[in-house]
């Protein structure tokens, strides 16, 4: 996974992927048929443990199933190093038959009309989500086929003190400010968990809020591209003075500023802790800390003003991609692999070696049915047709000062008006840089 400091979360890379290594590549590239007469393939991923677990494992059952099909491993490294490579990569053709990479804005910076392969008319499209079509699609064609799960933004509670003090999940913004108010009474744990000693983590009330915004206005990120919609109007606006609210409440833990994600998880975990804006990757991190009680960390989408609009946040996972320029018997080994990644038992073995951490994003995969109650509580909203996007996906839009903007209106140094309005001008100038028409 890319580092947590990261100014943008690129959260389907991060976990279907794993942690960025700084491999470098071996110059694999292409594909060959064997002296024996099978047909050899090569399959570009991002470094590290689990992907690289996950990788040898599906390809060791594919050509079980497949003698006559050979698939080798490429690595790359993660981050802005590894955006590049592909690009290069892609630009020059000299590229293998299949590799992984983000869905959502960073495919689009790949060109994918004129660089990737449309795979439109496999058998598998049929049984892909509408979110992730969205989010591995150009305007031409769809590309991407999902590997791993993806991951949910809201906050995971402790079940113990909601069932100890008799609270709901709510539904509605002043209910879960009243919930927080009646865990700070009680005193025995902090109503609402922040963890500004990694600033990543500030982001989340801005970031998972999402959805709740496209549940008002379901352009609102094109808008936003379009330099047409702003963070200081509403509906975004919400988000921002929802943090300055639980802010100004003093519904934090006392160590907010300086506690980190990891502290924020053994806070839910020993029960100090009771609500934690997060991504549903925690799960990996509580089951670790105690997986005895990992059962008793729900989730919740974070409650909008109107409990009709509340809505959870998802983030798209990753993607398997075949370049332009593969073709014969290449092209059908490489599809007929794809294919395998999205079945029942490709998805088993993505969940083994990746770790399930929120939903599928095909329906030929189901969850296990001993996942934890956080997954399981990310796909109640999933068969509930109670999702969206987030943003990162819909738009490349994304400014560098998020984080350490939400950590001032989050301190009570700045406030929500004076917070949007800065992140407003920070986003301007990407979005110059980008050459994005209408700024």
């Amino acid at each position: 996974m890319p580092s947590k400091r990261t100014t943008s979360i690129r959260i389907s890379a991060a976990v279907a992927l794993g942690v960025a290594s700084a491999l470098a590549l071996t110059g694999c590239s292409g594909s060959s048929e064997t002296s024996g007469g099978s047909t050899e393939i090569t399959w570009l991923i991002e470094g590290g443990d689990q992907p690289q677990s996950m990788a040898d494992a599906t390809i060791a059952a594919f050509q079980k199933e497949n003698p006559d099909i050979t698939v080798k491993v490429d690595t790359r490294p993660g981050g802005t190093e590894g955006d590049n490579l592909i690009k290069t990569r892609l630009s020059t053709g000299d590229i293998p038959d299949l590799f992984s990479y983000n869905t959502g804005s960073l495919l689009q910076a790949l060109n994918p009309d004129q660089t990737l392969t449309d795979l439109s008319d496999e058998a598998w499209v049929g049984d892909l989500t509408d979110g992730f079509k969205t989010v591995a699609s150009g305007e031409n064609g769809l590309y991407g086929a999902p590997i791993g799960t993806g991951n949910a933004g809201g906050i995971a509670y402790s079940k113990k003190i909601y069932e100890e003090l008799g609270l709901s999940v709510p539904t509605s913004w002043d209910e879960f400010v009243s919930n927080s108010e009646a865990i700070k009474a009680a005193g025995t744990a902090a109503p609402v968990i922040q963890s500004y000693g990694d600033t990543w983590t500030s982001q989340l009330m801005i970031l998972a809020d999402f959805a709740n915004v496209t549940a008002v206005d379901s352009d609102w990120a094109q808008k936003y591209t379009d330099n047409e919609a702003k963070y200081a109007d509403e509906p975004a606006f919400a988000s921002w003075q929802h943090l300055q609210d639980v802010a100004d409440a003093g519904l934090f833990n006392e160590d907010f500023a300086s506690a980190t994600f990891d502290d924020a998880a053994a806070m839910l975990s020993d029960g100090s802790g009771a609500q934690y804006p997060t991504l549903s990757f925690i799960v990996a991190n509580l089951t670790a800390l105690n997986p005895d009680t990992v059962d008793d960390i729900g989730f919740f989408a974070i409650p909008a003003d109107d409990a009709d609009d509340t809505t959870l946040t998802l983030f798209e996972p990753a993607a398997v991609y075949v370049p332009k320029g593969v073709e014969g018997a290449e092209l059908e080994a490489t599809k007929k692999f794809v294919a395998f990644i999205n079945s029942p038992e490709g998805c088993t073995l993505q969940g083994e070696n990746l770790g399930i951490n929120g939903p599928f994003s095909t329906s030929a995969c189901a969850l296990p049915e001993d996942v934890p109650t956080i997954v399981s509580d990310i796909q109640t909203y999933v068969d509930a047709e109670n999702t969206g996007t987030a943003l990162e996906f819909l738009s490349p839009i994304k400014g560098p000062n998020l984080e350490n903007i939400a950590v001032e209106v989050g301190s009570g140094i700045s406030d929500a008006a004076k917070g949007a309005a800065t992140y407003d001008d920070d986003v301007k100038k990407q979005a110059e840089q980008l050459g994005l028409e209408g700024w």
